[in-house]
């Protein structure tokens, strides 16, 4: 893994080359498969292009791995990783890094800009917007538990969770499966 350092020049992610080397659950195949369709739409990476479009998220842990960071999402009013809209951005490790951060007031320790989930998920309508899919591309993320987070004004709360105690906040697969992956990876 990379030491994180806003300073320090990271080459920018190529979604397509990415999308490459990434090796795959069969569960996301499909989404992998759809992802290079979508990559294929010059307006891909904007909020706008519907009937969906890329996002960046983190799922960041300590460096014990035995807690993830969650938000509590304000407009979803569920636990999930942070994350949030590439807004025109191709470089969604750079989203990715800038929502975590944002939305936890984490900063991360170690980063890799290497694809460590895939996960499209319909987002119901509003009063803006209409239903769509999030095509999110999710980055693994270490910070430092024993520091203060902040809750930003997109969520209600963010907290470090154990992770034998995450289905306590969510029953989402997409974020349960992020577990399953960090805990066959150590």
């Amino acid at each position: 893994m990379l030491n994180f350092n806003l300073s320090m020049p990271i080459q920018p992610f190529d979604l397509n080359n990415a999308l490459s080397a990434y090796r795959c659950l069969p569960e996301e195949e499909v989404f992998v498969a759809r992802c290079r369709a979508l990559l294929q739409h010059p307006q891909a990476f904007e909020r706008t292009h519907l009937p969906g479009h890329f996002t960046g998220s983190a799922w960041i842990v300590n460096p014990q791995r035995t807690h993830a960071l969650l938000v509590h999402h304000g407009k979803l009013n569920r636990w999930m990783q942070p994350g949030g809209h590439a807004d025109g951005d191709r470089d969604l490790f750079r989203v990715a890094l800038k929502e975590a951060q944002e939305e936890t007031g984490a900063v991360p320790m170690h980063t890799s800009p290497v694809i460590f989930d895939i996960d499209i998920h319909p987002i119901p309508a509003r009063k803006d917007m209409p239903p769509h899919e999030h095509y999110d591309i999710r980055f693994l993320l270490v910070a430092d538990d024993r520091l203060p987070v902040a809750v930003s004004e997109e969520s209600h709360d963010v907290q470090w969770v154990a992770l034998p105690t995450l289905e306590a906040g969510t029953r989402e697969r997409s974020v349960l499966r992020l577990r399953e992956k960090l805990l066959r990876s150590n």
